[in-house]
């Protein structure tokens, strides 16, 4: 997908995405396409992203949490992002009004990069969910699987395990989950052996599915 076929689609937000486009392309960030949105570069590395939302249309900058925001624009982008920010959308008239915030932000964003600041990981131990509190003090060989992980290996299995709303499902997804933890495994890492994105998995464990039986 080219950027034209993006702001080609027909949209409720159209007229606010193109807006910010133009913002983009005339602070002199260079647009090309990553993760199927629009996505702005400066000397190839990303500040900004355009998306589409339900209700809503944004403009992500990437390392948001770095930059000086005194009219109040950022706004987190949901509990577990911590480097990027977002600014939300209904109309074009939304947009004029905060061009030149925007301008500065991506002033701001573009320096950013050329200085080559980093949002920090955290450092605080991790509030896991009761039910893996639980079952970490209860196996011992399973806590000491589970904290040999890395910290965002560790920090998203906490968080899916965490997305389930009942308490039944939180530990049946624990159960589900300890072979892989049991093997090193993160939670969206391949146990196939055949994805070509090692370590993560590419979906190519499909193929295992859909061979048919060898006869004879």
């Amino acid at each position: 997908m080219t950027a034209d076929a993006w702001f080609d689609a027909d949209d409720a937000f159209d007229a606010p995405l193109r807006a910010l486009r133009s913002i983009a392309l005339d602070c002199g960030l260079t647009e090309t396409v990553k993760w199927r949105q629009p996505c702005y570069t400066a000397d190839d590395k990303n500040v900004i992203i355009l998306g589409r939302m339900k209700g809503h249309c944004v403009i992500s900058f990437m390392k948001g949490a770095l930059l000086p925001d005194p009219e109040g624009l950022l706004a987190t982008n949901g509990p577990n992002t911590r480097s990027a920010k977002v600014v939300r959308f209904t109309d074009a008239g939304e947009v004029r009004a905060a061009e030149a915030g925007l301008r500065a932000l991506i002033a701001q964003a573009v320096e950013a990069e050329r200085q080559g600041l980093r949002v920090e990981p955290l450092t605080e131990t991790p509030e896991y969910v009761a039910e893996l509190t639980a079952h970490l003090a209860a196996h011992p060989d399973f806590r000491a699987a589970f904290e040999a992980l890395t910290p965002g290996r560790q920090r998203a299995y906490n968080m899916h395990f965490g997305q389930a709303k009942q308490a039944a499902t939180r530990r049946a997804r624990i159960v589900k989950c300890t072979a892989r933890i049991m093997d090193g495994k993160g939670l969206n890492d391949c146990v196939c052996g055949l994805s070509k994105r090692m370590p993560g998995c590419d979906g190519s464990h499909r193929v295992l599915k859909t061979r048919a039986p060898i006869s004879g």
